[in-house]
């Protein structure tokens, strides 16, 4: 959700901008702009829609002297997305320039403060506010201006500030929305993500809300909003550039289904002890005689985390026999839920920046809970926040739907059912017999994908409907669910998941011959109960995709379409089942023309609530 990059350093500030906000577009957006230091004062240009009409509006400016600016992608918030409401903002004297991530809740009383005293207001935006403020309070040094202003505001931000009358400053600050600075070598960068500045260095600085920098070309120094100095710790980022490369394929989604088996492989390496049939997750940070004493599990995510969290109830319940409740990270602070010293609260994100999901964690803490994180993003807000926690390890997911992450993310959360229930009532040949399961799902993954092909054919049937049902029970209600997500996210089909026995209640008025319904009907204990539910949808005409285990040959002469996977321990199917659900919904939106890496109006990471 926006995406923020500046540079000061000794060369060509442009290049190194646009380049930086292409490597941001996947976070979603709807318009960009740029601020460039020249020697005449600030230029800025902006616009509205895609990275590619900025550089059509700067295709004749001639910034080769230019190198200290900023630049960025704006979700709107505030405002439509307009050319005039997109960042950078300037203040009225056209010398400072501002981009924020974030929303200034108390902007209203700050805007009529400055309307009394005679600051003109252009935009719709929260942000302009904040440019002026800091011009109502400069008074010669930028930094403190900065500081000053940010004492009246409040919300959530990660700002970049420069002014033409500091050339050769950048300043930096965030509460609540993530910022990085890029040490390099004779030149740093900050950028809400790492991936904006990695060409340029791996040695990155993790900032903390609260805090400002102050940059240079040279070094970096990081005081607290009260002026405290800060000892930042300088970190080295292991992934590289090829991994957020297409390397060959249509789209990062599509590159990024096929890294599952590897990406599955990362989750686990490491982690799993045969011999004792117990994962080893020691970022957990919690002894064996704390994890016996856990009387309550809280998961809690948003959008795909939910889902995978949803997963990770029935295998905890299961499994450990531990009372689990998945909560929406958004409604969890709002409704006084019942947190004590005995309950943990998992905090699921893929970017481990989502604000709903860090506020709901930050309010279990509050309450007495244990905070435990699982994200993606290494040196993440909630990683830094949390307790404990275990990285899923999926590597950059780039796509907006998320695809590796979840599968990733149900992973570990299998491992960690996996070891509360070695810890109560699992015996060891139940523990072995369960990790030699997890080791198998990298491959049987890798054979799904070699059916691809017979996926996007069975999509050639299915593109050009309006709506589609996705119907699972058991542990794979939450799979049908994400499923659903998936194909209305990048193919705009509205498209719903519901539990399989539900459909009657309700749904089952919609069936008709133009709506295909995608069942997830494994052998497995309410096997018959959902060839009864496909019997119900084809007594209606509708068209039904199965989901089905390897080896049912019979399902085939009751439904339209079969695909199947292999067979593998009940509680591991979750796995297996969404990697077609994936591939149809992919190849659907491919079919629909869409911008699958982008699809409109989402962000890959929501950093406002």
């Amino acid at each position: 959700m926006c995406g923020i990059v500046g540079y000061v350093g000794h060369k060509k500030a442009l290049p190194i901008l646009m380049k930086g906000l292409k490597r941001l577009e996947y976070r979603g957006y709807d318009s960009a702009g740029i601020a460039l230091l020249t020697e005449a004062g600030l230029l800025v240009a902006k616009s509205a829609g895609k990275i590619a009409r900025l550089e059509e509006a700067i295709a004749g400016i001639n910034a080769d002297d230019c190198n200290h600016g900023i630049a960025h992608t704006r979700w709107a918030t505030h405002g439509e997305p307009t050319e005039l409401n997109a960042h950078p903002h300037i203040d009225n004297n056209n010398e400072i320039a501002l981009v924020h991530n974030g929303i200034i809740e108390n902007y209203r009383t700050l805007k009529e403060f400055l309307i009394r005293q005679g600051y003109e207001i252009r935009t719709d935006t929260d942000t302009e506010i904040l440019v002026h403020l800091i011009r109502f309070h400069y008074h010669g040094d930028l930094t403190e201006a900065v500081r000053n202003a940010l004492n009246q505001v409040e919300g959530t931000y990660g700002i970049a500030v420069i002014s033409s009358m500091h050339p050769g400053l950048l300043i930096a600050s965030r509460m609540g929305s993530p910022l990085v600075i890029g040490d390099g070598d004779g030149e740093n960068l900050v950028a809400s993500d790492v991936s904006a500045m990695l060409e340029h260095t791996n040695r990155v600085v993790y900032m903390e809300d609260g805090e400002i920098a102050t940059v240079t070309a040279d070094s970096f120094d990081i005081t607290t909003i009260q002026n405290v100095k800060i000892t930042p710790t300088v970190e080295e980022v292991t992934w590289t550039l090829d991994e957020i490369e297409k390397a060959g394929y249509d789209h990062f989604m599509q590159k990024e289904i096929h890294e599952q088996p590897t990406t599955l492989r990362n989750a686990v390496r490491g982690r799993l002890n045969f011999e004792d049939g117990i994962p080893r997750l020691d970022g957990l940070n919690l002894q064996y005689d704390e994890l016996r004493q856990i009387e309550r599990i809280i998961i809690t995510g948003c959008g795909t985390s939910w889902h995978a969290a949803s997963i990770g109830e029935y295998l905890i319940e299961e499994l450990a026999r531990v009372p689990v409740e998945v909560e929406y990270a958004s409604e969890f602070r709002y409704r006084s839920p019942i947190v004590d010293k005995k309950t943990i609260l998992l905090a699921v994100s893929q970017s481990g920046e989502t604000a709903d999901t860090l506020a709901a964690m930050r309010e279990a803490r509050n309450r007495g809970a244990t905070v435990l994180g699982l994200v993606n993003v290494v040196g993440s807000t909630i990683a830094r926040e949390s307790d404990g926690g275990v990285y899923i390890h999926a590597g950059p997911e780039i796509g907006v739907a998320s695809t590796k992450a979840f599968t990733s993310q149900v992973m570990v959360l299998t491992l960690i059912a996996t070891l509360l229930g070695r810890m109560r009532h699992l015996s060891v040949q139940q523990g072995r017999e369960l990790i030699q399961s997890i080791e198998k799902i990298p491959y049987q993954v890798e054979s799904i994908l070699q059916g691809e092909d017979r996926i996007a054919r069975i999509a050639t049937d299915y593109y050009k409907s309006g709506n589609c049902l996705y119907l699972g029970r058991g542990i794979n209600f939450p799979t049908a669910l994400e499923g659903a997500l998936k194909l209305k996210e990048i193919s705009y089909i509205h498209a719903e998941g519901y539990p399989a026995a539900e459909m009657k209640h309700g749904p089952i008025a919609l069936i008709d011959e133009n709506m295909p319904v995608v069942v997830i009907a494994l052998k497995d204990p309410v096997h018959d109960k959902v060839m009864s539910n496909i019997a119900e949808v084809r007594a209606r005409n509708g068209r039904v995709v199965a989901i089905a285990s390897e080896g049912d040959t019979e399902i085939a002469d009751h439904v339209n379409e079969v695909i199947y996977i292999p067979k593998t321990n009940r509680l591991l199917t979750p796995l297996l089942a969404i990697i077609p659900l994936q591939i149809l919904a992919y190849h659907i939106a491919v079919m629909r023309g869409c911008n699958v890496d982008q699809p409109r109006n989402l962000a890959k990471s929501v950093t406002v609530e």
